[in-house]
């Protein structure tokens, strides 16, 4: 499999009634990681984190990446750091989001 760069993987959560936001996000955020190959650990110490089990975390709808680290994170997923954001912003703000660019698709 080849590795995913920013041309070929622009994909949105999966949105469905049954799960919770966050959980959603963070299956998208995991599918991310996956594409580009990495393990939890790698994306950890690519990201300069502690604790590896924060992206766990993250993939399990638990926490949030705190907003000063977007970009980062964009850069290591390899993701438009602009559509990166708008879709974190819709899921950890999503009134703001709806003020922003109106009703989700979600």
């Amino acid at each position: 499999m080849e590795p995913a760069t920013m041309s070929n993987i622009r994909t949105s959560p999966a949105t469905s009634s049954d799960k919770e936001p966050r959980a959603e996000l963070g299956l998208w955020l995991k599918s991310l990681r996956e594409a580009r190959g990495l393990s939890q650990r790698q994306l950890a110490d690519q990201l300069s984190l502690d604790y590896y089990t924060f992206i766990s975390q993250l993939e399990t709808g638990r926490g949030k990446i705190p907003s000063s680290r977007y970009l980062d994170w964009a850069i290591a997923l390899d993701q438009n750091p602009k559509e990166f954001m708008t879709t974190l912003l819709s899921y950890y703000e999503p009134e703001a989001y709806e003020m922003l660019f109106g009703s989700s698709s979600g």
